[in-house]
Formats: C-alpha cells, structure tokens, sequence
C-alpha cells in the first residue's frame, strides 16, 4: 500500500523554500546595494562629503563579522573549533578570497555596479580555466557554448556604456575598472578552485572552513591595513562619518547571514534551487541599482543583459536533466 504524501508536510517545505529563497535575496540584493552606496557615494553634507576609499577595511569588517558568529554556531552546537586542516591552508585560501575581493569593492569606483554584476555572471570561464589546469577536470560541450554566449553578453554590456561626456578621464576609468573585475574574476575562479585542491581529503564541517578561513582573513586583512598605514584613517573616517560605520556593519551581517541562508538552500532544496534564486538576484540588484542610482541602460546593454541571463536561466532550467558545470556566482 502505497502512503500518500501528507499536505501539511508539502506545504511546510513550500513555506520553508520561500523563507530560503526570500532570505538569500533579500540578504544579497542588500549586501549589492550597500556595496555600490559605500564604495561609489559620498558621505558628509556640503563641503565636507567625503568619498570612502579604504576597501580592505570592508573586507576587515566582513571577516570578523562572519569569523565571529561561525565560532559561535561551532561552539553552541558543541563541535570541533580545532583546525582540521594545517592552517597554511587554509591562509592560502584566505589570501586570494581578500585579493578578489578587494578587487570587487575598487572595481565600483571605476564602473557602475549593473557592469560589474554583468561581468561576475562570467566568473564560470576562470573556473573552467583553473578546473582544466589544476583540477585536470573536463567540462562539456554545452559547458563551453554557455561560456561563449555569457562572454559575448558581458563584452556588448561593457563595451555599449552610454557615454555622458567623452573626457579622456572617463574611459581610462572604465578600463581601471575592467582590469579590476578581470582580477576579481580570476582570483575568484582561482580561489574556489584552490579550495577544493587544498581541502581534498580532510572531513570538516562547512562552518569549521569558514571559522579558519575568516579568522586567517582578518589577520591578513589587519595586517594589510596596518603595512598600509590605512587602519588609523579608515577608523577616523568611521568615527567622522557615524551612517557609514553602519553602513560597513549593515553590509558585514548580511553578507554574513547570506552565508547561511545560501547553505540551508542547497542542503535542503538543492543546488538547481539556488542557481536560479542566485540569478534572479542578479537580475533584480542591476534593476534596483538602475533606478536608485540612475544609471543609463542603453540598448545593446539591455540586449547584452538579455544574452547573458536568457544562457544562465536555460542552464540552469536544463542542469536537471544533465549534469553540467555548477553556476555559484555571488
């Protein structure tokens, strides 16, 4: 005799899936939001705005945040807070996930935030690249026709800007910006593929990575910050300016919280779930970034959008059919 399936329990996951799905967006879309207003916007009234121009303080911010409330989940569950893996490791790991994402938060003084979401939807061709060269893995055909048609919607997004004036400054910016989001891409393809390299074969638990991952990053970071001779003035630019200090915190708990939120989806409804939440968010942060921020689309952007989000939803709508690359873009 065959149970049928109790309507309670369905509509329970149903419930739980949007609670997910609604947590992973509206974390996110928050953190990109957050993201573009610090890092392109100005701070202070009048004659006094100021431009906040110390990056590596955010990536300081958001690993103590995370490195912090991972030790708490680890030690009020009662599990290990031992490093599993030599800390070398997990330091090297650390390194470029800073590099990449210093490059991320500079890049938005160069372009605006819609560009540099459109070009993160390409991070899959530097995983590719790293996956063949260290991981000697092997990708399929459709895998490469997708790299094309993203790479092909991403180049007609950049290089089709509306250009407000044409001052030599302005185009030199962009390329500033182009050559940080192209390290940024290939130093986070670099990053999940070196983690998978160098954690191979240790048993721990996501949270465990992610306390000594973090904690490896913010000594890193501080210690960036101190060579660099940019702690002291990033803090005096907090202690002036008290709505960006809430800001960075704003931007360090969501990013946080994104972490778990990402994790419950998949473990719970599955990695197709999460690509397809994980590219609408991107689509609807360049729509609000477009309207709060004002920025101009124009029609070769809008159909270079259309390339590259019309490849991803077909990807990910057909990943239950064949196996294929994963898209984890954050």
């Amino acid at each position: 005799m065959v149970e049928m399936p109790q309507p309670h329990l369905n509509e329970n996951r149903a419930l739980s899936c949007a609670l997910a799905v609604a947590g992973v967006m509206i974390t996110l879309v928050i953190y990109g939001f957050l993201q573009e207003k610090i890092m392109a916007g100005e701070y202070g009234t009048g004659d006094n705005k100021e431009k906040f121009t110390f990056s590596i303080f955010l990536v300081f911010c958001n690993r103590i945040t995370t490195s912090t409330v991972s030790a708490t989940v680890l030690l009020a569950t009662n599990k290990s807070v031992n490093p599993v893996a030599p800390i070398y490791k997990y330091c090297g790991v650390s390194i470029t996930n800073i590099i990449s994402t210093t490059c991320q938060y500079e890049a938005l003084k160069f372009v605006s935030f819609p560009v540099q979401t459109l070009a993160k939807c390409a991070k899959m061709i530097p995983v590719m690249v790293w996956g063949t060269v260290i991981m000697q893995k092997r990708y399929y055909v459709k895998d490469y026709l997708l790299a094309v048609f993203v790479t092909l919607g991403c180049s007609l997004f950049i290089l089709n800007q509306p250009m407000l004036d044409t001052q030599k400054s302005r185009r030199e910016s962009t390329v500033r910006g182009v050559l940080l989001m192209l390290g940024y891409l290939g130093f986070d393809g670099f990053t999940s593929t070196f983690q998978d390299k160098l954690f191979k074969g240790y048993e721990m638990e996501i949270q465990n990575q992610i306390f000594f991952t973090t904690t490896c990053s913010c000594f890193i970071s501080l210690c960036w910050l101190i060579s660099l001779g940019k702690l002291v003035p990033a803090v005096s630019f907090m202690l002036r300016h008290p709505d960006c200090f809430f800001d960075a915190m704003v931007l360090s708990g969501v990013a946080t919280a994104s972490q778990f939120f990402i994790s419950y989806t998949i473990r719970h409804f599955g990695a197709l779930t999460f690509a397809i939440v994980m590219t609408t968010k991107q689509l609807v942060s360049i729509v609000l970034s477009c309207i709060y921020f004002t920025h101009p689309l124009s029609h070769m952007q809008w159909l270079g959008g259309g390339i590259v989000f019309g490849s991803l939803y077909m990807k990910n709508l057909l990943r239950n059919k064949t196996q294929g690359l994963p898209i984890n873009s954050q």
